[in-house]
């Protein structure tokens, strides 16, 4: 596909004798918001992590911008232009909101400039911090915040590394209602910026919001990939997926 910002071809992986992924192949497209979706064990964690590189593919083709970055580093990915948040973020206890943004943009730029600050980039920060809602936190230690601001803050800290793509693992696991349908329009404000997202996520609701598109994947392969409305009118996803009929028409 000539504008696709993520290809994965025929990509598999095991541990031990439990095969986890086998011959998963999608592509993304520039300025997409795509779901990724499926039961608990079927793959979307693997395979998320295979994307940015925590650990590298059995075999398969992962290409980003046309440029095949198989068995590269979290950080060789990143610094390419895609970065990821985690489902559960782990932050410093020593550093404040502001100093872990800062150290983000400054890792890479040579230990100087750890301790330089000018104005420029603490506007930038300071924008980032209204625009997440976290400017009243910003002296807190990391640590410190709500799971739900701890969230915000990863994709802060993902921002700060200027990506072309963000993959996020369950954005909304355990924020609370009304952070969540902040989270929306955050999502949407990024990606009209220019920024491609792929979006591990079980709520429906949220996906149904935000998506164009979903992917659906059970027992490590690709089931389905289409629109959220389509969702509930296929089988293979009903079973899969949502389970029964009940669940079928709650989700509707």
């Amino acid at each position: 596909m000539p504008d696709s910002v993520l290809a994965i071809e025929g990509v598999a992986k095991s541990f031990g004798a439990n095969q986890v992924l086998a011959n998963v192949g999608f592509s993304i497209s520039k300025g997409e918001i795509v779901g990724l979706l499926g039961p608990n064990g079927c793959g979307k964690s693997t395979l998320l992590n295979l994307i940015s590189g925590v650990f590298p593919a059995d075999a398969g083709i992962l290409a980003f911008q046309g440029e095949n970055m198989t068995g590269q580093s979290m950080d060789q990915i990143a610094r390419r232009g895609l970065v990821r948040t985690f489902q559960l973020p782990s932050m410093p206890r020593r550093m404040t909101v502001a100093e872990l943004l800062h150290g983000a943009a400054a890792r890479g730029a040579g230990f100087g400039s750890l301790f330089r600050r000018d104005a420029s980039e603490m506007a930038e920060i300071d924008g980032l911090l209204d625009e997440l809602a976290l400017s009243h936190v910003r002296h807190l230690p990391a640590a410190s915040l709500s799971g739900g601001q701890k969230k915000l803050l990863s994709i802060a800290l993902a921002l700060r590394a200027s990506p072309r793509m963000i993959c996020l693992d369950e954005p909304t696991a355990g924020v609370h209602p009304n952070l969540r349908h902040h989270m929306v329009g955050l999502l949407r404000r990024i990606n009209a910026s220019g920024i491609t997202l792929l979006i591990v996520e079980h709520d429906m609701h949220f996906i149904r919001e935000l998506c164009s598109r979903c992917v659906v994947m059970d027992r490590g392969a690709v089931i389905a990939d289409c629109k959220p409305s389509e969702l509930t009118s296929n089988e293979q996803v009903v079973e899969a997926y949502l389970g029964n009929a009940r669940q079928k028409r709650a989700m509707a």
